[in-house]
């Protein structure tokens, strides 16, 4: 069975860690990124540090980033 995700490496606080999200969440995040003016790493990192206090997963953080942006456009 093949896999619906896609599987990035970022370093984030000194550790490399890895996400795997579905391709249109990438899709969003990377259209989010450019929106901002930054680089995908730096808003993975952002709402890395955002997600702290929320006691989320990165990966369903990252996807309700993604959601937040999508309602916005």
């Amino acid at each position: 069975m093949k896999s619906h995700l896609i599987k990035r490496s970022f370093r984030l606080a000194g550790h490399a860690t890895s996400v795997a999200l579905e391709a249109d969440f990438w899709a969003v995040l990377e259209a989010a990124a450019a929106d901002k003016g930054e680089s995908l790493a730096a808003l993975v990192a952002e709402v890395d540090n955002a997600r702290a206090a929320q006691d989320l997963p990165l990966a369903s953080a990252l996807r309700l980033a993604a959601l937040s942006h999508a309602r916005v456009r």
